[in-house]
């Protein structure tokens, strides 16, 4: 994140003015007779239906009329301005085509529009949804070398479900489809919609699927709409199976024998009927299970906890979905491929084939990285990470790094504070719960035991070194694709310092005579420091799922050294406090609940919130919560208009500090909201629009951070930024620039801290100060 230059101010206006020239009138550009076709108005006329009822009716219409117009933003066609304005080129290939073509937008003219095609279109949908008699009539407006078509529909009455029959007969196919039948989306009383009885097909062949009829299709039923029998705009409904129905479909079949070809490889393997393997003489059973395995790569059991099918088992959906989830989840697979071949049709039996290409058991990744900030520093950083997914011969993924980083400070003081990482850590993630209890999972996700460890050395040149160890061992399970929890049932972290400068003592106690005041609050960086707890998080989301509105929630609670400081009856207080080889233990209750929500407007644009709320609350053994477990906000993930670490607590001003380096503001209490507008304007550039606010507070007074105790005005001490922002969207990376500037300082006097009254982007001065340029990669949330 930094300061928004001279440059960065030019780049922005060079922008807007591009945006602006392009709301010139594209219509000179047309030659002559050709009119700029500017889209399509649907009128809907009947007396029976609601305000909002055709509303919806022509909003759905109005999606499937075709052409579209050219894009616009904001009234403006900008791509069409660069398609008019770009010569053609001679060449398929160049900067001129891809401006021409790939950037700009050919016009979409009046004689593009098939009104004939459209206007049956329209008739058919209205069909569909039960408008049996709908007439359309289309008519023009033109002016200024611009048309739009009119179209104007009479639905008539829409036609209701009188009744729905489920004729009956004695197949074992009809009684489960009788069986559910009162669980039908067709209701008499309700609209006629095809939609909903394709709806209704995949509910009926959705059942049939979990009860054994693998050969079943939605399309084995029909429904049957009867009109001719009543006088009003009614129909019944017949659902039933099509004559021509394949015996195959109408029968349940169960699982004979489970075969698994664990090392599969198209080059080495002879094909079969169905595209099946030969089965070899390397065939062991397991459970019921027969598995390929010649070179002995994995342990059976991993495909008995991962398979749901056992031998003499009715086929059910359900199951067949599950297995093959379980089996792509270990993570070990590269291909997971599933058949199903008959091996007795007399008694409907067929054999379950799994035949499973494995990934490359082992890979190692170099990683480079370089960074610039706002506060003079320069780096990067460099990783080496490698994995092995078949561990211990049953898909346990060991994997370790090795980090190093610099962050040099360029064109700073003589007496930089260079930053140095060096760090490694190790995981083994095992694809099961590690327990002394029994741990069952229906879920379609592998449960996985992880065990962590790992060590940091970081030295902040002139000031201290210290020492990071952790470790910690827990679960992470998935419920479904919504819900995961993760519980680490200790985690461990132990901070050592070392080489403590005395400049950096002097900016702790204090120098009289250099001027400098004293700081105790840095003494927490630099302490020994022990936590241990179990932390439990737990994370919702659907916005996996085509909705229209999503959400997503993520809560965590965090407990260290509760149970140890109860039993020894620590008291910091009371100056009781207790240590484990000779250095305190942190005792804390922390928790923290993140909520987004997304709605999207519509095809191309969306509004996006964020609410965050935490706490950390030190007792026992702690008088404050530990340094690295506090809260903090600024910066291009957070309130964006503030340089990362530099806002609150509360309303504690920064810039009274005298360290000659930045010290990060951490709290024990966090607020932050979050809103943002976001819109597509072309296939990987998109806008924003966003507000942040939000500060962190402190539990406890502190005398050296006046105004950062967290009171009943704490609305008061909100921190609030507003910007705008691009978004270039290449699929694998999201390059991000928001430019944020703040609107509300928390840390001015009280009533001057809205700073609306101070803004002016024509100066200089002002735009270095206020005007900050975040520049990230991903979303912010």
């Amino acid at each position: 994140m930094q300061k928004l230059n001279t440059g960065h101010y030019k780049t922005f206006a060079a922008f807007s003015f591009m945006l602006m020239i392009s709301s010139c009138s594209n219509t000179k550009f047309l030659q002559e007779g050709q009119m700029l076709y500017t889209g399509a108005k649907i009128t809907v006329k009947n007396d029976t239906l609601s305000k909002k009822e055709k509303s919806n009716l022509k909003d759905a219409l109005q999606e499937q009329l075709r052409p579209k117009p050219n894009s616009s933003f904001l009234g403006l066609r900008p791509r069409l301005y660069v398609y008019n304005i770009t010569k053609e080129p001679k060449k398929q290939k160049g900067i001129g085509y891809w401006l021409k073509y790939k950037i700009g937008e050919k016009p979409v003219l009046l004689g593009d529009v098939d009104r004939e095609f459209n206007k049956k279109i329209i008739v058919n949908y209205s069909e569909n949804k039960g408008f049996f008699n709908a007439k359309v009539s289309s008519d023009t407006i033109a002016k200024n070398k611009k048309a739009q078509v009119l179209y104007t529909v009479k639905p008539g009455a829409r036609y209701l479900i009188s009744q729905v029959n489920f004729p009956v007969d004695s197949t074992v196919i009809n009684s489960e489809i009788q069986s559910i039948k009162d669980k039908s989306f067709l209701k008499a009383g309700n609209p006629f919609d095809l939609d909903v009885i394709k709806a209704e097909r995949e509910r009926i062949d959705d059942h049939l699927k979990n009860r054994g009829f693998y050969y079943f299709s939605p399309d084995n039923i029909i429904v049957q709409a009867d009109s001719t029998v009543m006088k009003e705009p009614k129909v019944e409904l017949f659902v039933k199976l099509k004559n021509n129905t394949p015996p195959i479909s109408k029968e349940p079949y169960t699982i004979d024998k489970t075969i698994v070809f664990a090392d599969y490889n198209l080059a080495d393997v002879k094909q079969g009927k169905y595209g099946i393997p030969y089965i070899t003489d390397s065939v062991k059973v397991y459970n019921d299970l027969y598995i390929i395995d010649s070179e002995n790569k994995f342990k059976p059991k991993i495909f008995d906890r991962a398979l749901y099918f056992k031998r003499g088992d009715l086929y059910n959906r359900k199951d067949h979905n599950l297995s093959l989830n379980r089996l792509i989840s270990l993570g070990v697979f590269k291909f997971v491929k599933n058949e199903f071949v008959v091996s007795d049709s007399l008694n409907h039996k067929f054999d379950a084939y799994y035949i499973l290409t494995p990934r490359p058991f082992q890979s190692l990744r170099l990683e480079t990285l370089g960074k610039t900030n706002s506060a003079n520093y320069t780096g990067g950083e460099v990783n080496l990470n490698w994995t092995h997914r078949n561990f211990f011969r049953g898909a346990e993924q060991l994997k370790g790094a090795i980090y190093g980083a610099a962050d040099v400070q360029v064109g700073g003081p003589k007496d930089a504070n260079n930053i140095i990482r060096i760090g490694a850590n190790a995981q083994l993630s095992i694809p099961r719960i590690v327990a002394p209890f029994r741990f069952h999972s229906s879920s379609a996700y592998v449960p996985r035991t992880n065990i962590n460890l790992g060590y940091e050395y970081l030295s902040r040149t002139q000031l201290y070194t210290l020492h990071n160890f952790n470790t910690s061992f827990g679960y992470v399970w998935k419920e479904n694709e919504r819900k995961e929890h993760d519980l680490k049932v200790l985690d461990v972290t132990l901070v050592a310092p070392e080489k403590i400068t005395e400049k950096y003592l002097e900016q702790i106690n204090g120098n009289t005579a250099a001027g400098i005041s004293a700081n105790p609050s840095l003494q927490r960086v630099v302490d020994k420091q022990l936590i241990f707890g179990p932390t439990y998080s737990y994370t919702y989301t659907n916005t996996m799922l085509p909705k229209k509105n999503t959400f997503y929630y993520k809560g965590s609670v965090d407990l260290a050294g509760t149970i140890t400081g109860l039993v020894s009856g620590a008291d910091a207080k009371a100056g009781d406090q207790k240590e484990i080889f000779k250095i305190p233990f942190s005792q804390y209750a922390k928790m923290e609940h993140d909520f987004r929500y997304y709605r999207k407007v519509n095809d191309k644009s969306t509004i996006a919130t964020r609410f965050i709320a935490g706490m950390g609350y030190p007792y026992g053994n702690s008088t404050t919560m530990p340094y690295v477990k506090q809260f903090f906000v600024g910066g291009s993930n957070s309130i964006r208009a503030f340089r990362a670490r530099t806002l609150g607590p509360g309303s504690y001003d920064p810039r009274t500090e005298e360290a000659s380096f930045f010290f990060d503001q951490s709290g024990d209490i966090k607020l932050e909201m979050n809103a943002e507008y976001r819109a597509n304007i072309y296939k990987f550039l998109n806008v924003a629009v966003f507000a942040d606010a939000g500060n962190v507070w402190l539990v406890n007074e502190d005398d050296n951070k006046p105004g950062g105790k967290f009171s009943k005005d704490f609305l008061k001490e909100i921190a609030v930024g507003a910007g705008v922002g691009l978004r270039l969207d290449f699929s694998i990376l999201i390059l991000r620039l928001d430019l944020a500037m703040p609107l509300r300082i928390p840390y001015y006097e009280e009533g001057d801290r809205w700073t609306f009254d101070r803004i002016d982007f024509g100066s200089g001065a002002w735009r270095k100060d206020n005007m900050i340029l975040n520049i990230a990669i991903g979303y912010p949330f």
